[in-house]
C-alpha cells in the first residue's frame, strides 16, 4: 500500500506533494537533492514541503521535471499521464520557459526580438 494512500486516509495530506515527489524520485532512481540541484532550488526546499505547501511556480517546475501535472503532485488526481505531448527535458530550456512566463508584455516583445536574431543566425547554418 502506498504511503500516500495511508497518509490521505489518516487525514494527513498536507504533505501530499512531498510524498508524490518522493515516490516519483524513487521510481526514477534520483534523489531529492539531485532534483533540487537540477531545478536550481535551494538545498532542502522540497523537504520543507512535508509540513508546508510549495509555491505554485516551484510545484510547476517539479511537475515539468517529472512530466506530470501539478494536480497529480497535489493529490487532486491519480493520473500521472495528463500531458499528451512529451516536453523537452533540458533543464535550461525549462528554466527559460519558467522565467519567460513571468515577464510583462513589453519584456516579452524584447525577448522575442532577441530570440528571433539568435534563431535566424542558428537556422541559417542549417541551410
Amino acid at each position: 500500500m502506498s504511503t500516500l494512500f495511508v497518509e490521505y486516509f489518516r487525514g494527513e495530506n498536507m504533505n501530499t506533494p512531498y510524498i508524490r515527489i518522493k515516490e516519483l524520485a524513487d521510481e526514477k532512481k534520483v534523489s531529492i537533492a539531485e532534483i533540487e540541484r537540477k531545478l536550481d532550488f535551494s538545498s532542502g526546499l522540497i523537504g520543507k514541503w512535508k509540513t508546508a505547501q510549495p509555491s505554485a511556480d516551484k510545484l510547476a517546475a517539479v511537475a515539468d521535471y517529472f512530466h506530470v501535472s501539478t494536480d497529480y503532485l497535489m493529490g487532486r488526481t491519480t493520473d500521472q499521464n495528463i500531458q499528451t505531448t512529451q516536453p523537452d527535458e533540458r533543464p535550461k530550456l525549462q528554466k527559460i520557459a519558467r522565467n519567460a512566463s513571468k515577464l510583462n508584455d513589453e519584456d516579452l516583445d524584447r525577448l522575442d526580438q532577441v530570440m528571433g536574431l539568435i534563431f535566424n543566425k542558428a537556422f541559417k547554418k542549417d541551410k
